[in-house]
């Protein structure tokens, strides 16, 4: 009689390694009375085929895991088939027999008579890709099986809380879209993708390869904002750091560049009002205030109306969890064809709830999981995170660096980018030592890059419409800035965004 199989989920790395036992559940003859997919013959084959064939093992690596097997034996030969080859031992029919006696699994599996049996059904090492392929996908079939099993007895379950239990649910069904492991690239292939960016970049006057920011300078010293990369945009409270990322969204979001704006702190109506005052130069506080004139409502008006041409896409929910955001923001790639995801901000989302750690590890595990984020969907994902007080009990210009980055270094390690925005105008320094006024002086200070060089690039920033420019120098005595100054912009697109049944457009 068959044994019986062993059903396992993947843990949150998602690529199948240390995997462990889902909560006991049903088994599929129990439910539906049919056997859970499986081919033996095909097990048996390619087991035989990596005993007689040195080339078959890493082929097969890649594709299989011990419990892609249906047959408990199997998964032990092909345990041992893999400790063989992690040594670099001779793999055949008598080393496998030996590793299976050392580890006194060898009577379970049929003894040495059931190996030999395996050797003996197959020529070669042909097609053993093909039949592995298939193995995997009975195996994937078994796991989704075992999954709707594991969400039909957890729903029962009234002492733990469902949004845990949905979570655990999305992250294992997420898992299993990813049960294939990557492999390597072979460097020729590689070199052609190279040169494939490098002629697209020599066409692009401007330099800029990556999703730009709009504001010239900063442009110039990132290149754009690159895809796969983790952005971190730090600053204290009232520097502006919304009003920033805002501005690079609706900048890019102009060139026709679709961009998901994740709110945890604002709700999606107060970023539209921000937009609004940033795109009129009207003060947000008279616009939240309704202290505005009919010729500014107008204004607003025709603003508004045009938010629905610009493909910038806003989820205001509160709390969310890295697998949350991770769902949400592979429907808007593969739906909106995103190119943009910004985070406001890093610590207010949650971390993995399993009762262990401190705070520290929990903003670590959430920016690892953004970086992953972006390398997974191939876009930079610029994520705002707060600075701890030091800042504030500093002396001097209170200039922000990489240690003021709270709660977490992890933050550090993970991103690509990190930068600072630092007002001087904020802590009352209102001229440099060269006797340059700076109010309305904005940095953003470039504090580590990784595939460039340091920077500190000025820009203006207008306080009544926390709007950011290119940097405008005003005469000594100016205490009123111009309401914007035009960036070069490519037309806005001319086919309306459709609104998302989870989504708030502009």
């Amino acid at each position: 009689m068959e044994s019986t199989p062993t059903y396992y989920a993947k843990n949150g790395n998602g690529n199948g390694k240390h995997r462990k036992p889902y909560p006991p559940a049903l088994l599929p003859d129990t439910v539906t009375g049919r056997v859970p997919p499986h081919d033996l013959s095909l097990e048996q084959a390619v087991l035989g085929a990596a005993m007689i064939d040195r080339e078959a093992m890493p082929v097969i690596i890649d594709i299989l895991r011990p419990e892609s097997f249906y047959r408990e034996a199997h998964a032990t030969i092909y345990r041992a088939c893999v400790q063989l080859y992690g040594k670099s031992e001779p793999l055949d029919q008598l080393t496998v027999t030996q590793q299976l006696r050392a580890s006194g699994e060898l009577d379970a599996v049929g003894g040495s008579p059931y190996i030999s049996d395996l050797t003996g059904m197959v020529a070669s090492g042909a097609n053993i890709e093909y039949h592995a392929r298939i193995i995997a996908q009975k195996a994937l079939q078994r796991d989704m099986i075992a999954l709707g099993q594991r969400t039909a007895v957890t729903g029962y379950d009234d002492e733990q809380d469902v949004f845990d239990l949905l979570s655990s649910l999305q992250q294992a069904a997420f898992d299993l879209g990813n049960f294939t492991q990557k492999t390597a690239t072979h460097l020729g292939r590689i070199g052609v993708e190279v040169l494939r960016n490098l002629t697209d970049a020599m066409q692009r006057p401007d330099g800029v390869t990556g999703v730009p920011s709009g504001i010239v300078d900063l442009d110039k010293a990132t290149g754009g904002w690159q895809d796969t990369d983790l952005i971190i945009i730090a600053a204290r409270p009232g520097m502006g750091k919304t009003g920033a990322v805002l501005c690079f969204a609706v900048n890019a979001a102009k060139r026709g560049i679709p961009v998901a704006f994740f709110s945890l702190e604002m709700s999606a109506v107060q970023l539209g009002l921000r937009a609004a005052s940033s795109e009129t130069g009207i003060d947000s506080r008279n616009i939240k205030n309704g202290r505005i004139t009919e010729d500014e409502l107008r204004r607003i008006d025709e603003c508004v109306r045009g938010f629905g041409n610009i493909p910038v896409f806003i989820d205001d929910t509160p709390g969310m969890t890295v697998f949350e955001l991770r769902a949400k923001a592979r429907k808007l790639v593969a739906k909106s064809g995103v190119r943009l995801i910004i985070i406001d901000y890093l610590q207010l989302m949650t971390g993995p709830n399993d009762g262990r750690g401190n705070r520290e590890q929990e903003v670590s595990a959430i920016s690892r999981g953004l970086k992953n984020l972006a390398k997974e969907l191939n876009v930079p994902v610029i994520a705002l995170s707060q600075l701890s007080r030091a800042v504030e009990t500093r002396g001097g210009s209170k200039r922000p660096m990489l240690s003021d980055l709270r709660d977490s270094g992890g933050i550090e390690a993970d991103a690509d980018l990190v930068a600072f925005i630092y007002r001087p105008e904020y802590y009352g320094i209102m001229e440099d030592e060269n006797g340059r006024k700076l109010k309305g002086v904005a940095e953003f200070i470039i504090a580590k890059h990784r595939h460039g060089g340091l920077d500190t690039v000025e820009m203006t920033f207008h306080e009544q419409t926390t709007k950011f420019t290119d940097l405008i120098e005003f005469p000594a005595t100016n205490t009123q800035f111009p309401a914007t100054r035009p960036t070069p912009s490519a037309p806005m697109p001319v086919n309306r965004v459709e609104p998302d049944d989870m989504t708030i457009p502009f």
